[in-house]
């Protein structure tokens, strides 16, 4: 066989959500059909095609409706790596073709956006925060080695929050795209998005936002939020893995990234994936249901457990913002002086206790993660750092048992 059965982790303990989480059962029946009767190529003209391409719409329309978006702008990928790689690379292509052009943007952009202005310095600059997603930093870097772009790079303080004087100053005129994600996944800090979207776009540059960490877990609203391209992925909310979207206004420049038959009108080629849509409408929904309680009994088990950790072992350090309505709900991340966090990360799992440290994109390497780097940590400090991260609820008694384990685990590794 080329697969073969392997026993499901204990759920109760499983507190590495940040990188994924199950599928929500109703996603998985919503799919179904799609898969096995109506399946037919939503580019098809007769009957079953049409029928597709009326639920593909119709999956468009609901999930940018809950995220504060049109359906128009909803571009479907294959997750939030994807997304921000069509938004990083797409948005810039497009900025510097019309500037060798030395063309305005089209005649439907606001005029507060323009990339080429007679006797206004050229824009060739990205600016991303110290602390973004790898796929950000280095879709960025790819367009300094092969297009001649600079990088800005905006400091964070030591609670990983992006340093707004810092940004006011090297976001300027020479500025064609700012990225800053909504929510870190290795600390939980939420950033002041809005605030940067306003200074990136009097600054006249477009704004991008990597929102995978947030959307489906605290309140997004992309008109809210003023951005002009927001990266999502599914399986962080409730759809199999392979799933996302990239949400691209209609007056954001785009150099499609991928050719073909022309799908996701023109910006996206290739079949598209009428499951995978119907998927992400059907998780985003049922995830936003009853996240307002849920995140209220999220965020009061992630302040018990911190509290916990910091009495039981004295040494450990928060990392994140220590303000709870600046910090995701039910994420809890620290760093234990004087231990590797890998070899608690081996103690925990052998109690069936499964966390993680760092990104959870990374290629298993001990490198220390750069956003504690950015943050202020030495490297030794930051190879210290352990994640939790949870979408359920912790009982008392779970709490007690992180907490006794995670203890009895420093003190043995720490001598």
């Amino acid at each position: 066989m080329c697969a073969s059965a392997s026993s499901s982790p204990s759920e109760e303990l499983y507190l590495d959500a940040a990188s994924t989480q199950a599928a929500f059962p109703s996603v998985i029946k919503a799919m179904l059909p799609f898969w096995l009767s109506d399946y037919a190529n939503p580019a098809s003209v007769h009957a079953f095609g049409k029928a597709a391409a009326e639920s593909l719409e119709r999956a468009r329309s609901c999930f940018a409706s809950d995220v504060g978006a049109v359906a128009q702008d909803v571009i479907f990928t294959s997750g939030g790596t994807e997304s921000d790689n069509l938004a990083i690379k797409g948005i810039a292509m497009a900025l510097l073709t019309q500037e060798s052009q030395g063309d305005a943007f089209h005649s439907d952009v606001p005029q507060h956006y323009p990339i080429h202005n007679s006797g206004r310095a050229t824009r060739n600059r990205i600016a991303i925060s110290a602390v973004e997603h790898p796929a950000i930093s280095e879709s960025a870097e790819w367009m300094a080695q092969y297009f001649g772009f600079h990088i800005d790079v905006l400091p964070v303080d030591e609670f990983g929050c992006i340093d707004i004087d810092a940004a006011k100053t090297l976001i300027t005129e020479r500025t064609a795209l700012v990225s800053v994600t909504l929510a870190n996944n290795e600390v939980g800090t939420i950033q002041p998005v809005a605030r940067i979207a306003a200074m990136a776009h009097s600054a006249g540059a477009f704004m991008h936002t990597d929102a995978v960490q947030a959307v489906g877990h605290i309140p997004v609203d992309m008109a809210a939020l003023g951005v002009d391209a927001m990266s999502i992925s599914g399986h962080k909310f409730g759809t199999p893995k392979g799933l996302g979207a990239l949400i691209l206004r209609s007056t954001t420049p785009f150099e499609p990234l991928i050719s073909g038959g022309g799908q996701e009108q023109g910006r996206r080629s290739g079949t598209q994936n009428v499951a995978g849509a119907v998927g992400m409408a059907v998780a985003l929904h049922t995830a936003l249901e009853h996240r307002q309680s849920l995140n209220a009994e999220l965020a009061d088990s992630r302040d018990k457990l911190i509290a916990a950790i910091q009495e039981a072992i004295p040494q450990v350090r928060l990392t994140g913002s220590p303000d709870a309505e600046r910090r995701l709900p039910g994420h809890a991340s620290f760093v234990f002086p004087g231990v590797w966090g890998e070899a608690l990360l081996v103690d925990l799992d052998a109690a069936g206790i499964m966390c993680s440290s760092g990104s959870a994109c990374s290629d298993g390497s001990n490198a220390a993660p750069h956003t504690l780097l950015a943050m202020g940590f030495d490297e030794q400090t930051a190879k210290t750092s352990i994640r939790m991260t949870f979408q359920k609820p912790l009982a008392a008694n779970q709490i007690t048992t992180i907490v006794r384990t995670l203890k009895a685990s420093y003190e043995k590794l720490h001598g």
